[in-house]
């Protein structure tokens, strides 16, 4: 290709529909999504995730922005340097709530807060849940999620303003590509500095949580039916399996082949 395509930002989401973390580095697997992306969920009430025989669920049984608008008003970090996860909970710069995921009583400091701060719009009490090698994502496949930059370029030049590309929540943002380049992807490698990596899988139906704003927890737009008024579809960012084992790290080019 012509343009230079490279990594501009590497993310993971800890916790499902909570705030991202952004890396230098980040080890990718083959078939395998990010390490501890969506690796915890807070149950919205259901009660219905079984941690021994972990299993996909929709993205309606957990706490997320689709739904729950007001979690974008959280910051939350996941600390796991002293090889347990300390999940820390603030809000405007202050911590409201810290507590370790791996213990019954961390689980239930979470669990407390979250059932205050949501007591108006949860069906019942919240849970933090989480099983080894299991992963809350969108979709049952293991897929990392790749989001252009120059597509959401696009979208601004639409709507007029700026648009915060968190609000799309993919693990790796990508420049340098054609807007909307990447639909043409499909089924296609991605090398990363020579090295076959991904294979993209499929395009990403986006739903009404890109429509809140990460920094004022606000629904602010409808990119929605933005996207389907301008572009005559909903897409945004696709998704891509791992077919190797790879360090990636910021600034790394990528080919498509």
């Amino acid at each position: 290709m012509a343009n230079k395509i490279t990594i501009r930002a590497l993310n993971t989401f800890p916790v499902k529909g909570m705030s991202v973390q952004t890396h230098e580095t980040v080890q990718v697997s083959t078939g395998e999504n990010l390490p501890l992306d969506r690796s915890w969920a807070i149950e919205a009430g259901g009660r219905k995730f079984d941690p021994v025989s972990p299993a996909y669920m929709p993205k309606t049984a957990f706490t997320q922005l689709m739904s729950f608008e007001k979690i974008a008003a959280l910051e939350t970090h996941m600390d796991v340097s002293a090889g347990t996860p300390v999940l820390t909970i603030s809000r405007n710069g202050k911590q409201v709530a810290r507590g370790d995921l791996a213990t019954p009583v961390g689980r239930q400091i979470i669990e407390q807060f979250m059932a205050a701060y949501m007591k108006d719009e949860l069906r019942g009490g919240p849970r933090v849940v989480h099983a080894e090698g299991h992963h809350f994502t969108d979709v049952p496949a293991k897929f990392i999620s790749i989001l252009n930059l120059a597509s959401v370029r696009e979208v601004e030049r639409v709507v007029g303003k700026p648009i915060d590309p968190l609000r799309f929540r993919a693990n790796i943002h990508i420049d340098g590509a054609e807007p909307w380049a990447e639909f043409g992807w499909l089924s296609k490698q991605l090398h990363v500095d020579g090295s076959p990596v991904f294979r993209v899988a499929e395009r990403i139906k986006r739903c009404a949580a890109i429509s809140v704003n990460p920094q004022t927890a606000e629904r602010d737009m409808n990119l929605p039916r933005t996207l389907m008024s301008a572009f005559q579809h909903d897409d945004c960012g696709i998704y891509a399996s791992a077919i190797a084992d790879a360090n990636l790290t910021v600034g790394q080019q990528i080919i498509v082949g």
